[in-house]
């Protein structure tokens, strides 16, 4: 029989469930729908309400196509809402907000039981959804805020959480904002937008890609991609690329004023809107919410001074050439593979051949993985991780388990420990294999270091192997048969990238 628990926000009563250990509410709004005028507009209070709110069902994710590491198509735009995991007992519990990946695109908080992390580590989870794609990272001339609608979403979810969280025996003065891939992205545009500021008091950023701003060659993010720009764009840039979409998918007549085109645009459907959604996946630069570049403000060491835990997992690329190249037919194969590297590097392709010899790897779609890895992943990281260790408490990690449960198997293509490995040891995953026995005590492990982090600003803990900060030049690897320092530069050959233009 299922128990249910009441609380009282100041927006009204919402009634969640009681299970092992745990509390959990679903689909709580932190903002209004941004239905109809409020399309493409900074999120707005919620409206209260008297009546007792259920909140024992998901709510729908933002607007998404499914895709084959997401199938959970969405059409809805009323999606501003969050979920909150708290462990039964006393209050005044550190609090993590967490921001999930998918590319910009894609996920949401249907399907992922944060209940591990919670109880594990006695902390009380958030999982807000905020505005993907095309809604998240549109702009137009004369659309205020455009390009950053989802960081504007993450904010007021924030507020939320400072002003509701200790009706759940959350802490809002010791808040950690933890993501990993696109959600590790927007964190670092957190650390520099000044209304952020205040909101959160540490945060963990788990496999954040390019966050300072290099251009990633063609194919080392898929194979058979083309090189892609800095993950940030200016604001006028962002403008035009809108307008010019807009006008080129006939969702704006020519010759129409800002205002026009802007009603024009908001009456477009959202099955039309998210045709163009990978357009609109990078935050804009120049305006209110996000003065800076972070890619130049992080560097500079302009950002919010609290501790961070960065890192990544030892096989990201993985991922992408199993389920984007493998998994669908175009697989890398010694044929192939001196093209993706003449593309790839241009003058510079023999000289990562000879670092890179295919014939040391199983297949070549193993050594093109481990080139996109270093190149596009780890050399990154590690930049983020010694510009922001120069300024801040900063500890580093390496997820390492080669056996992780695949997300999205690829059969005959061992993934390793591959990009978003590490969220089923944080979460349990709907349709994800189960953990073995020494995996789930490795998980405890894991969330115990996170916990830690979240509770003091240190990761460190009594009962775990030591984890010096980056200072000192240390990476924590992190897997099931061993825990401890691991040279991360040399596993990655950090010091050919470094001289590679």
């Amino acid at each position: 029989m299922t128990e249910h628990v009441l609380v009282h926000l100041s927006t009204g009563p919402v009634r969640g469930r009681r299970l092992d250990g745990r509390s959990s509410f679903r689909a709580l709004p932190y903002a209004a729908p941004p239905l109809g005028e409020l399309r493409w507009r900074a999120p707005r209070p919620v409206a209260p309400w008297s009546d007792v709110r259920d909140a024992t069902r998901p709510g729908p994710p933002a607007p998404q196509l499914a895709r084959s590491f997401a199938e959970v198509p969405s059409l809805d735009e009323d999606c501003l809402t969050l979920d909150v995991t708290a462990p039964e007992g006393a209050d005044g519990r550190p609090v993590v907000v967490w921001l999930h990946g998918g590319g910009g695109t894609n996920g949401g908080a249907a399907g992922r039981d944060a209940h591990r992390l919670a109880v594990t580590g006695d902390v009380v989870v958030v999982t807000p959804q905020y505005r993907l794609g095309v809604f998240g990272c549109f702009a137009h001339p004369g659309l205020r805020d455009g390009g950053t609608f989802g960081l504007l979403d993450q904010q007021a979810a924030l507020r939320w959480v400072r002003d509701e969280i200790d009706r759940f025996g959350g802490d809002p003065g010791n808040v950690t904002l933890a993501g990993e891939s696109y959600g590790a992205l927007m964190i670092a545009a957190h650390l520099v937008s000044p209304a952020s500021e205040g909101l959160f008091h540490r945060a963990v950023l788990q496999s954040p890609f390019a966050v300072l701003g290099t251009t990633t060659p063609a194919n080392v993010f898929i194979p058979g991609f083309p090189a892609l720009p800095p993950r940030w764009i200016a604001a006028e840039d962002l403008d035009q690329l809108g307008a010019a979409v807009a006008l080129d998918r006939g969702w704006v007549e020519p010759g129409s004023s800002p205002d026009s085109a802007l009603d024009q645009l908001r009456h477009v459907p959202v099955a039309d809107l998210l045709t163009v959604s990978d357009a609109f996946i990078r935050p804009a630069f120049g305006g209110p919410v996000l003065p800076e570049s972070p890619a130049t403000a992080l560097a500079a060491g302009r950002f919010q001074r609290v501790p961070l835990v960065v890192g990544a997992a030892r096989d990201e690329a993985r991922f992408f050439v199993g389920v984007f190249a493998e998994l669908v037919g175009s697989p890398v194969t010694a044929d192939r593979f001196p093209a993706l590297l003449a593309e790839a590097f241009g003058d510079a392709a023999a000289e990562v051949a000879r670092r890179y010899p295919p014939e040391r790897y199983p297949t070549p779609g193993l050594a093109w993985a481990r080139i996109s890895t270093d190149r596009a992943w780890a050399w990154p990281t590690w930049q983020l991780g010694r510009a922001v260790a120069a300024h801040t408490p900063t500890w580093f990690y390496e997820f390492a388990d080669e056996d992780a449960p695949p997300l999205v198997p690829v059969p005959d293509f061992p993934l390793g420990a591959y990009h978003a490995a590490e969220l089923a040891y944080q979460f349990d995953l709907a349709g994800v294999p189960a953990l073995t026995e020494g995996q789930r005590a490795f998980a405890e492990r894991m969330n115990r270091y996170w916990a830690t982090f979240a509770a003091h600003g240190d990761p460190t803990h009594p009962d775990l192997p030591p984890w010096p900060d980056h200072s000192t030049g240390h990476v924590q690897s992190l897997a099931p048969d061993r825990i401890g320092g691991v040279d991360y530069a040399a596993d990655h050959q950090l010091d050919f990238w470094e001289r590679m233009p």
